[in-house]
């Protein structure tokens, strides 16, 4: 019998942080989102990606809104590369709300930037959100798939994990958690990872039809959730 995704008891960790930018242009009836990061972004594997899925998802939940989400993922980037494109694809398309995935590319490439100068651009660019008028801003850490959890690249993936959230924190923008949401539906609801990682990826690292799903209904979700606890009159 095939799995329901629905019976599945772990879900996503609610953001800390209220959408308001997000919520008060909902009350308008227009919002346009901004997906930037790698692969899980810019979709790998003919696998339809989240930013496709996320704009459905949208639609249901908020279905007398128009809603615009625009993909500005690029395959096997990180923080530092990404950076250098948020003029073109964050600012000059004045979004709403921006998703920022990031950190999986700096613990799994060999050749990839290093912690120091992925977690340095990861706070650079949050400020640079921030200090445009207008936006909210989620970031979407790593994914729990075997390509990261090697002995030689585990601890790497928790410290970025953990640094991600502080930067966060520090900065008090949310964090979608996916690395803790599929570490959950792993090791709490027994998902192997056959079910949860691209059967056609022998690297182990991407994403399955069913994990990027789920992950998006988990995001939809949360930011759903964000819109309903911004006080009145924010």
């Amino acid at each position: 019998m095939a799995l329901d995704p629905s019976q599945i008891a772990v879900h996503a960790a609610p953001f800390e942080q209220p959408l308001t930018n997000f919520a008060n242009r909902l009350k308008g009836g227009q919002v346009k989102v901004v997906a930037i990061g790698s692969s899980t972004t810019a979709g790998e594997g003919g696998i339809a990606p989240y930013p496709q899925r996320l704009l459905a998802d949208l639609r249901i939940k908020f279905p007398n809104v128009e809603i615009e989400v625009i993909n500005r993922g690029v395959g096997g980037e990180d923080a530092p590369l990404e950076l250098k494109r948020f003029d073109h694809d964050i600012f000059d398309l004045k979004p709403d709300l921006v998703i920022w995935q990031i950190g999986t590319n700096s613990v799994w490439q060999p050749t990839g930037p290093s912690f120091a100068d992925t977690t340095k651009a990861i706070r650079d660019g949050v400020d640079r959100l921030l200090g445009a008028e207008g936006i909210d801003v989620i970031l979407m850490d790593l994914q729990y798939v075997p390509a990261v959890l090697t002995p030689a690249k585990k601890d790497k993936a928790i410290a970025m994990v953990e640094a991600i959230s502080q930067i966060a924190h520090e900065r008090r923008v949310n964090v979608f958690r996916r690395f803790a949401l599929m570490k959950g539906w792993h090791e709490v609801a027994k998902i192997s990872f056959d079910r949860m990682v691209d059967p056609g990826n022998d690297a182990r690292l991407h994403a399955s039809d069913w994990t990027t799903d789920k992950m998006t209904w988990e995001l939809t979700d949360a930011i759903a959730a964000a819109v309903n606890n911004v006080p009145h009159g924010a």
